[in-house]
């Protein structure tokens, strides 16, 4: 079964991995990510044995006997502190030295030995304790994210079968030199880029080119690496080395694009650059200032307030509920066959501007169907029967698709000396009648006259002729997914522009973008156009920083603009596994639908965690401002923070009950 159309459309560290590996969150110093079971063991036990050590602690502070005081209750706490607090007295100590003294790590390395310093252990060990978990959710939903470039390497093969002398050898594929023959048995995937030395073969080039027909190759014609042999054993000459092949240059494209993402910090290493110093120098001041101005000043006391102040400001309720907002955003996301790679993610759907989307297994179901049975002299029904009786001698999937239109009736036809006619279709004896199916070529071929104006329609022909007379064709395409065009509309009602990129049939593709109702579309688009393209509609957002585009795609071409996108976006369930392994939001479900339902989860949960900060700041001040006057103690300043985090926790927990549509 042959077509007669060509179709000319051909893992990751994001900054939040990278940040990872860098080793600037506790979690990732006390034990860097690993491949393997071992590596939750490694992560999640410094943060458990102080729990336990600091439930501990506090167990024995209220019901022990007289042997559980110092110096024994500082060792323990010290103890306890250790696993959770090292991390982050070492990246205080190695920010330091650097210049950047004013981090999230300084605060709550000074806040926390102060509390140690009056003697407030259970909270130094807690407030260092809460802050490592939540640096943990965030870790957890990136950790698998930092090996997604080598996983691209995957999909290129290792070892190709090379001819020599008439005689076949197994070589490494980067030895190869221009010039060599290949041999390419059926369901082998191509490992260089070359021409076709056969008369011809049918190649499905859906993982690299994103076309969903199968694509039939002549002799003298390109194939490419990452193509799949569909059907004969092959041979093709080599034109391009190894390393310059075109998969190649995608993975090439994807290390480039994902080194042009701009990082993008979390709220609060901003926040602590501003607020770390302010509260430092206050507490200070606390200190010092008073014995100018008090004539019984006593160092201890207003000591005590100073360091008071320090622990007050330790910023606790946002450290837990910035964390676990977002987290309960990724919960939620996951409800939803949504996947977000990180806290961050959530926050760029929210500054969506652009939407761009591929078409073949993102806007359709990349499965072929029947779209129109238009017969010539015969009935219908009467058509479908015996193409399809023809067809299931074939393995093509244009050939599936009309046995599945035909249903039933098929098998009992009788179906003699059939022929497969590279490039194409079919020729046999079916019901007792000489029968052609195919394309138009093959019409041509047995001198068949026909309406040669059904070329022009931008869908798959089958054309087909009983007895030497044209009896009618089919027309296959691509199912738009049901739910399409409500994604673009409700993209569209939130103000965001939608556009589509596709290497299939420009004619293609201006009929599925007319049906869904996207902004701009363009057609055959090779991996390079598709990153040009996404730069031009990057460059028109340059303008408000706040603006961000977003890429939806799935093949192995696609991952070069899921990673170049703010946000890149990958069909989970027919996508390939490296747009998988390179984007930052999956939809595990393949609705598009689910596109717009990822920008309400993260307004929902950004909504969320400005509420948290909010309450946090203000109730903050008012402690704080109580603490400088020394009418709140070490544990009225406790109970408000721990209250104010309880708070913080019940309203980022909300957004995983909030309903999505």
């Amino acid at each position: 079964m042959a077509d007669d159309h060509d179709h000319n459309e051909d893992g990751h560290t994001h900054d939040d991995v990278e940040l990872i590996e860098e080793g600037t969150t506790p979690a990732a110093d006390a034990a860097p990510a690993k491949k393997g079971p071992e590596q939750t063991w490694r992560t999640y036990a410094p943060a458990a044995i102080s729990l336990v050590l600091l439930l501990g602690g506090i167990a024995l502070d209220n019901y022990a006997t007289g042997w559980f005081k110092d110096p024994v209750r500082l060792i323990w706490y010290v103890v306890a502190y250790l696993p959770v607090g090292w991390p982050v007295l070492r990246r205080a100590w190695s920010s330091s030295i650097r210049g950047d003294v004013f981090t999230e790590f300084f605060l709550m390395s000074v806040a926390t030995l102060g509390a140690f310093a009056i003697r407030e252990y259970p909270e130094g060990v807690a407030v260092m304790l809460f802050y490592t978990i939540g640096e943990l959710f965030q870790e957890a939903a990136v950790l698998r994210a930092r090996r997604s470039i080598k996983a691209l390497l995957d999909v290129r093969p290792d070892e190709v079968t090379v001819l020599k002398d008439g005689k076949a050898q197994v070589v490494k594929a980067a030895t190869v030199a221009v010039g060599d023959v290949v041999q390419i048995k059926p369901g082998e995937k191509v490992g260089l880029d070359g021409t076709m030395r056969s008369e011809s073969g049918t190649f499905d080039t859906a993982a690299l080119t994103g076309e969903s027909v199968p694509r039939t190759i002549e002799k003298g014609e390109a194939v490419l690496a990452g193509m799949i042999n569909r059907q004969s054993l092959v041979e093709m000459d080599v034109t391009t080395p190894y390393q310059d092949s075109k998969l190649s240059r995608i993975l090439k494209l994807v290390q480039q694009a994902t080194g042009r993402k701009a990082q993008t910090q979390e709220f609060i290493a901003r926040f602590a650059k501003i607020y770390t110093p302010i509260i430092c120098l206050l507490a200070v001041l606390i200190t010092v200032v008073p014995y100018f101005f008090v004539t019984d000043y006593r160092f201890a006391d207003w000591l005590y307030r100073g360091l008071v102040f320090l622990v007050i400001g330790c910023p606790c309720a946002l450290v837990i509920s910035i964390p676990l907002g977002y987290f309960g955003g990724i919960g939620a996301g996951s409800r939803q066959g949504i996947l977000f790679k990180g806290s961050v993610f959530l926050d760029l759907m929210t500054q969506l501007k652009t939407v761009v989307m591929d078409k073949t297994g993102t806007l359709t179901k990349g499965v072929f169907k029947v779209q129109e049975v238009k017969p010539v002299g015969i009935d219908a029904t009467e058509l479908a029967r015996l193409t399809a009786a023809l067809e299931s001698k074939s393995t093509h999937p244009v050939a599936t698709a009309i046995i599945d239109h035909a249903d039933t009736g098929h098998e009992t036809v009788s179906v003699e000396g059939v022929e497969e006619i590279a490039g194409h279709g079919l020729k046999g004896r079916v019901d007792g009648r000489d029968m052609l199916a195919g394309n138009a070529k093959l019409l041509r071929k047995f001198n068949v006259a026909f309406d040669e104006s059904l070329t022009n329609i931008p869908y798959t022909v089958v054309m087909v002729a009983l007895d030497g007379k044209f009896a009618g064709y089919f027309t296959i395409a691509d199912e738009v997914k049901p739910d399409a065009t409500d994604a673009v509309k409700r993209l569209k009602d939130y103000g965001i522009r939608t556009v589509m990129l596709s290497g299939d049939k420009s004619a293609v593709v201006e009929l599925v973008a007319k049906q869904v109702g996207v902004d701009e579309w363009h057609g055959d688009l090779l991996p390079e156009d598709k990153v040009a393209q996404v730069e031009r509609l990057k460059a028109d957002l340059a303008g408000n920083p706040k603006a961000k585009l977003a890429f939806v795609g799935d093949g192995v071409n696609d991952a070069p603009v899921v990673a170049l996108a703010d946000v890149g976006m990958a069909m989970g369930g027919l996508g390939s596994d490296a747009t998988i392994e390179t984007a930052d939001v999956i939809i595990q479900n393949d609705e598009p639908a689910k596109i717009a339902t990822a920008i309400e989860i993260g307004r929902a949960t950004r909504r969320i965690v400005w509420q948290n900060i909010t309450l946090s700041l203000v109730v903050k001040a008012i402690v704080l401002v109580l603490g400088a006057g020394g009418l709140a103690t070490m544990w009225e300043a406790v109970f408000a923070d721990v209250g104010v985090a309880m708070l913080a926790i019940l309203n980022a927990v909300r957004v995983q009950n909030l309903k999505f549509k």
